[in-house]
């Protein structure tokens, strides 16, 4: 079987729509795919709709959190879409999202770079809009070559000159709220230092001890060093150790399937979750 656990549609900040993303997961040879936009659960049924036969999707959602300061990701599954505490916490992140994205474009054009609110719109399309939609209208003006190439500390990065914060969760009131919608929480590149700054291992621990199911160990921003680190901290934590390509389509250089999680994995993170049930095809 080939598992992969994290992927991004139109919903947020994906290129394909759900239901492109999970014929594109069936036509990679994909048996298993999880579709975990920011913060939403939007792009579930018309990705389950659309679904191949063959293929299984497991619902799921990425979290933004934030830990003394330090942004980082928690990757829901399997969870009740409809429970009203979790519901109304990824819509406060929603609904923060505009006035930040705005906010930022500001502090773009006050240095010099000659992007619009109304492009990154145009961008961003039905989607829940965000930096690489920001990053994006960057590209197109010519002023970094890769959406890559923005997140970085002269430009959006989260210690950049043009970032902006916006609502975040503390990642241990997130686990609560994973875990009473009946959902598994896996800390999604926990140790991706490229993006910014990482939080201790020591907190992994505190979170594995408050709950945390997994770890996404095998993803592209992980050298083979740190995903063997990560490995070894997941059986030290008693932790599940994922893999996942993180595919966002087109607006960054990651296929489907590039990493993948192993069927032993899968079979347990389906086993704890009892909000939601794998759709299959």
């Amino acid at each position: 079987m080939r598992i992969d656990l994290h992927t991004h549609s139109t919903a947020s900040d994906g290129t394909d729509t759900p239901a492109e993303l999970v014929r594109n997961a069936a036509a990679a040879g994909l048996d298993v795919v999880a579709l975990t936009d920011h913060d939403t659960v939007a792009g579930h049924a018309e990705a389950a709709a659309a679904l191949p036969a063959g293929l299984t999707l497991v619902t799921g959602a990425e979290l933004s959190c934030r830990l003394n300061g330090i942004s980082l990701h928690m990757l829901a599954y399997l969870f009740d879409p409809a429970e009203p505490e979790l519901a109304r916490e990824r819509e406060l992140v929603r609904d923060d999202r505009v006035p930040r994205a705005q906010a930022m474009v500001g502090k773009l054009r006050d240095l010099g770079v000659p992007i619009s609110w109304e492009q990154v719109l145009r961008i961003a399309g039905d989607g829940s809009v965000g930096r690489p939609h920001i990053a994006e209208a960057m590209v197109e003006e010519g002023v970094v070559e890769t959406v890559s190439d923005a997140f970085t500390e002269e430009w959006i990065a989260g210690d950049g000159r043009a970032y902006v914060s916006k609502h975040e969760l503390d990642p241990f009131d997130a686990l609560r709220l994973i875990k009473g919608a009946g959902g598994v929480a896996v800390f999604a590149h926990p140790l991706a230092a490229k993006r910014g700054q990482c939080v201790p291992e020591s907190a992994i621990a505190d979170l594995a001890a408050a709950g945390l199911d997994g770890v996404e160990a095998d993803h592209a921003d992980h050298d083979p060093r740190t995903r063997e680190r990560l490995h070894g901290l997941a059986a030290d934590l008693g932790l599940l150790a994922t893999g996942s390509s993180d595919y966002h389509g087109s607006r960054k250089p990651l296929a489907l399937g590039d990493f993948t999680t192993a069927p032993d994995v899968y079979a347990e993170i389906a086993a704890r979750g009892s909000g939601a049930t794998p759709v299959t095809g």
